[in-house]
Formats: C-alpha cells, sequence, structure tokens
C-alpha cells in the first residue's frame, strides 16, 4: 500500500495535470478523434430531426463531436425544444419561447443560472463572462444586432459556426450558421457562464481531489482518534 505522503503527492501531480490540460487544450483535445458512430445520441436527434440525413452523417461529425464532448448537457437540452414555435414574450415549451425566454430556460434547467428576462440585461448578467468570437464553445451565448439595438437578439452556440435560436414571429426553434452573411455582420459579441468555463471546472477538479485527500486521515490523526479520552 503506498504512503499517506506518496498519494498525496500523487493527487497534486493528478490536480496540477487537470490544470494545465484544461487551460492549454480549452478541453477540446479531450474529444475523440474518430467519427462518432452512427448510433451517437446527438447524431441520431440530428438525424430525427432533420438537420443531417444517414448519408452526410460524416459531413456533420466535427459538429456531433463538438455538440457531445463540450457542454453536452445544456447544448442536447437547448436541441430538445427544436421545432417549438416562437412566441413574443413566450419562456416554456407549452406557449412557445422567444430568444430571451428559450435561453433564460436552458440556462436555469441545465446550469441552475437565472438568467435575466432582457437580451441586453442577459448580455451584462452577473455570472457571466465575456469571450470573443474565436473563443467560442458549445454552450456559450451569442448576441446579434438585429434591432438597431447592440444586444437585440441571443442564441446558444453549439458548435462549428452553427447556434440555435428562437428566431422571430412565424418561425420555430432552430439551429443557422453564424457564418452566413447576416448573422456575421450582426454578431456584436457572446457569453460564458463561469461554471462552464475550463478555468472554473479545473479547480473543481482540484477541489475534488483536495477533498479527498482532506478526507484521508495521515497515521498520526488516525492514531489519535484511536485513543480513547483520558
Amino acid at each position: 500500500m503506498p504512503s499517506t505522503l506518496a498519494r498525496a503527492s500523487c493527487l497534486k501531480v493528478v490536480a496540477t495535470l487537470l490544470v494545465a490540460a484544461w487551460a492549454w487544450t480549452g478541453h477540446e483535445a479531450w474529444a475523440s478523434p474518430a467519427d462518432p458512430p452512427a448510433t451517437d445520441p446527438v447524431l441520431q436527434l440530428l438525424q430525427d430531426r432533420g438537420f443531417v440525413s444517414k448519408e452526410s452523417a460524416a459531413e456533420g461529425s466535427l459538429l456531433v463531436r463538438q455538440v457531445r464532448d463540450v457542454a453536452s448537457d445544456l447544448v442536447l437540452a437547448a436541441m430538445n425544444f427544436l421545432g417549438v414555435p416562437y412566441k413574443r414574450g413566450g419562456s416554456s415549451a407549452d406557449e412557445g419561447f422567444d430568444c430571451s425566454g428559450f435561453t433564460r430556460h436552458i440556462f436555469e434547467m441545465s446550469l441552475g443560472l437565472v438568467l435575466p428576462r432582457r437580451v441586453d440585461d442577459q448580455a451584462s448578467a452577473s455570472g457571466l463572462v465575456r469571450i470573443r468570437r474565436d473563443e467560442l464553445r458549445p454552450g456559450d451565448l451569442v448576441f446579434f444586432n438585429t434591432l438597431r439595438r447592440t444586444f437585440s437578439h441571443v442564441g446558444i452556440y453549439i458548435g462549428d459556426g452553427k447556434f440555435i435560436h428562437a428566431p422571430r414571429t412565424g418561425s420555430e426553434i432552430r439551429i443557422e450558421d453564424m457564418r452566413q452573411a447576416y448573422w456575421d455582420r450582426r454578431f456584436t459579441g457572446a457569453r460564458r457562464a463561469e461554471s462552464t468555463s475550463p478555468a472554473t471546472q479545473g479547480m473543481q477538479a482540484v477541489q475534488a481531489l483536495q477533498s479527498m485527500q482532506g478526507a484521508t486521515p495521515g497515521p498520526e490523526k488516525a492514531e489519535r482518534r484511536a485513543q480513547p479520552p483520558r
């Protein structure tokens, strides 16, 4: 059996490696390089909703891999609402969603983070950090100027340059490409929940490891606990 000192040293090394890996790779290097199998739940969902055909599944492998491996719970939760009608002021699947009602619902349901109701307020909400466009990861909020206001529309980035959102009256929740001219020139910023950032998740891993280390008493503490009170 390894000594307590050796075990503690091992935990510290693992914790250091976790933080270094998250900081260096941004978590994307943890994704499997292989294409997802046909039974992948994200790929199956996309196929069922008609966004990826079986014939072109390989072409969507990058998107599928990113959705599966990064912020998968949040993104999958959002994709489950594909096809729900747009409703101005709506905030539930039963009545429909508008853009900010949709993002608010998904973030509260997936992360327990209650966002403000208005788009411009979400852009400045506490618990969110600003990120550049080239830093986008699945699960980030993306903002657009569609009504001559800097922050007048919001959606959720799902990877491969695409985002999911509730567009406008008469439409339904759908996936679109941010690189399309309309969205590209109207993009105004992005935000990330602090709880999903690599640094935060890395520190959570460190804290978990430290907690495990602290839960195992050293030989002296164990000996003291075994002695009856005098």
